[in-house]
């Protein structure tokens, strides 16, 4: 585990403060302008709500849907630092990691959006997770902090920027969880290994 951790505040992570959150007191345009706002918000919770979705059941197609195309990946968990760059190198690594041998489970919690400007905004999501590699009897499990840049483009809100920072991560090895029911089973890709 890399020895320097970054400070996960606003500024340690780069986040400034967005559009005031409050009625605007002019007439119906900055009405209109407000609502807007409020919609983005929604747009974006929606989003990562899918990016979620789209990662735990390996759905490849509709996750490349949600990043621009030059999205910037940076996660650092306890033993490993993850860089990518480009929404093919991204969503290809993810079909590489959620295959029929993997069980992911990923919940995004207390977004803190900021709307920037009409096609900017930016947000911080607490991460709690579970992720077991069957074939190889491995199991991680720990929350993280994600901080997002976002680019609204033809009235579509897509991630261009992701990365997130271990708050705590616990690695076990010779899991071996008797299943139920495992939806990547049937339609994860083939693992590798």
């Amino acid at each position: 585990m890399s020895e320097y951790r970054r400070v996960l505040n606003k500024a340690g992570m780069g986040i400034q403060d967005g559009l005031p959150l409050q009625a605007s007191s002019g007439g119906i345009e900055e009405l209109r302008a407000d609502i807007q706002r409020l919609m983005d918000m929604e747009a974006i919770r929606q989003l990562k709500h899918s990016y979620f979705r789209c990662i735990d059941t390996a759905n490849l197609e509709e996750l490349a849907t949600l990043f621009h195309e030059d999205v910037l990946v940076h996660f650092v968990g306890g033993n490993y630092e993850w860089k990518l760059q480009g929404k093919q190198e991204y969503v290809d690594s993810i079909g590489a990691s959620f295959s029929n041998q993997s069980v992911g489970h990923h919940n995004g919690h207390q977004p803190e959006i900021q709307i920037l400007s009409k096609t900017e905004a930016t947000a911080i999501w607490y991460l709690a997770d579970n992720m077991w590699i069957l074939n190889h009897g491995a199991f991680t499990t720990g929350t993280a902090i994600y901080w997002d840049r976002y680019i609204k483009e033809d009235g579509r809100w897509l991630i261009r920027e992701t990365r997130y920072e271990r708050l705590y991560e616990i690695n076990r090895q010779g899991e071996k969880p008797e299943l139920a029911s495992h939806y990547l089973g049937a339609h994860g890709a083939q693992a590798q290994l």
